[in-house]
């Protein structure tokens, strides 16, 4: 299977549980360290070969699809991880801003799955896209972030209903606030109301990036094999 963003947070926890359960994995990031981090965490009995990769660089993407179908001799599952987050206030919002949060989350993650889809086997293949639940519950100071990751959403609900006649699965998985490093870098403007986020908390508290990968490993397996077109949120009951 093919996983980028898997240099930490969810998609080195998803690398972990898939090769544990004795998978192949080729697994793709911007960070050459945090790669080789996951490589050396990695125990079996299923393997893992890396390479870096922007997921925004189209002719890299075209290029490590290619990499990673010869060297799994094929690819069965793609599962799209990577991602960047950015709070973005309204009266500072820029063009760059939004330009650089789409092409990673969105950009990256369509490029990808456009590129896997002819090596996708009909029938038994599948699409695991990570959304958020920004993408659907408002978050002050996100406002960009959070259209990217409705635009993963949305492309990955209209991709699993182009894709049906293959038989080829597509699941957008939504989580809510997770352990990541990824969330801990994350800043507010000074002065900012915490009290909204207050009510944000979900009653099962903040996700560990492993509960994320569970849920990931069930998307990809057999056992969600009527599950597609259709977003699973793992959120603790912050929608609530």
């Amino acid at each position: 299977m093919l996983l980028t963003g898997a240099a930490s947070g969810i998609g080195r926890a998803t690398a972990l549980r898939l090769t544990s359960e004795g998978a192949s994995v080729f697994a793709v990031d911007l960070s050459g360290d945090g790669l080789a981090e996951t490589a050396k965490a990695v125990t079996g009995p299923g393997t893992i070969a890396t390479r870096t990769a922007d997921v925004t660089d189209e002719a890299a993407v075209i290029e490590t699809v290619q990499e990673a179908a010869e060297a799994l001799g094929g690819i069965d599952i793609l599962i799209n991880v990577a991602g960047m987050h950015r709070t973005t206030p309204i009266e500072t919002l820029t063009v760059e801003d939004l330009q650089k949060l789409f092409s990673v989350n969105l950009v990256g993650t369509a490029l990808f799955c456009r590129e896997a889809l002819p090596h996708l086997p009909d029938r038994t293949g599948v699409i695991v896209n990570i959304s958020s639940l920004a993408a659907t519950q408002g978050n002050p100071f996100m406002s960009a972030y959070a259209a990217s990751k409705g635009a993963v959403l949305a492309f990955s609900l209209t991709l699993a209903a182009e894709v049906s006649g293959r038989g080829i699965r597509v699941v957008p998985i939504s989580p809510g606030s997770t352990d990541t490093a990824l969330t801990k870098a994350v800043t507010f403007p000074e002065g900012a109301d915490a009290s909204y986020y207050m009510k944000l908390i979900a009653p099962l508290g903040v996700a560990t990036p492993e509960q994320i990968a569970s849920t990931i490993a069930f998307a990809a397996s057999s056992d969600a094999g009527y599950v597609t077109g259709a977003e699973i949120r793992v959120d603790g009951g912050a929608h609530m």
